[in-house]
């Protein structure tokens, strides 16, 4: 749940399936904290248009094509130096830098055996949540010992929106329960109380309190943004 005022890691959670339902089995850790924070992160939006001008005509008059899936990047790094304020990991308190790149890369890029393709995640920062594949990493190895054995990589993770693709089929119908809604908490709100409100059934209730990383199902922070993401009413929770 988040705390105001505390300091929130980066977690990146690992699913089986596209609903963001069943977390990886046997991968451990899931969540996955990134030691440090990023030293920055950035979001890109894009509209897509057409390019094409009437014969006759002068300028431009794009024409609306479609809304591409926002993308997430952040910039951070792995050291194994143990001279940076606040960098620990939580299985250990030391992780060589191979052993750091190879867990990170577990979790978001390598294939899942059940599934056959990289997993599907949640990337998490306090508030922020955002479901998504990998789409690209880069990795910059700036700082090794004198036998190549790296001390510090500074990584560059680019994120793609998972559930805004399946978003775009629905746009005419925003109302529609096939889309992702939003709710800012309310004082006096409680988790099974807005679930029942969207999915009329508060069967859902502690799903949604997975999705969206709480470790409550009543009393939640008044300001803090949940997710309901669409879901599949003829399965069993």
């Amino acid at each position: 749940m988040y705390n105001e005022g505390q300091l929130q890691k980066v977690k990146i959670r690992a699913f089986e399936d596209k609903k963001f339902k069943n977390p990886v089995k046997n991968l451990d850790p899931n969540p996955l904290e990134l030691p440090v924070n990023p030293e920055s992160y950035s979001r890109t939006m894009r509209i897509i248009t057409s390019g094409e001008q009437a014969a006759g005509t002068q300028g431009s008059d794009p024409n609306y094509v479609l809304t591409a899936p926002e993308e997430l990047r952040l910039e951070f790094l792995f050291d194994g130096t143990e001279t940076i304020e606040g960098y620990s990991y939580p299985q250990k308190s030391f992780m060589p830098v191979r052993e750091q790149i190879d867990t990170f890369l577990k979790t978001v890029y390598n294939m899942n055996g059940t599934a056959h393709k990289p997993n599907f995640l949640q990337v998490q920062w306090g508030q922020f949540v955002f479901p998504c594949l990998l789409s690209s990493l880069d990795m910059n190895y700036v700082l090794l010992q004198p036998d190549g054995e790296p001390l510090r990589v500074k990584v560059v993770a680019t994120f793609t929106n998972f559930i805004a693709q399946e978003e775009r089929v629905a746009v005419e119908r925003k109302q529609s329960p096939d889309l992702t809604h939003v709710r800012q908490v309310k004082a006096g709100d409680r988790l099974d109380w807005v679930t029942f409100g969207i999915y009329k059934d508060p069967k859902f209730t502690r799903q949604i309190a997975q999705i969206n990383g709480l470790t409550t199902l009543r009393k939640v922070k008044p300001g803090v943004e949940l997710q309901f993401p669409p879901l599949d009413k003829t399965e069993e929770v």
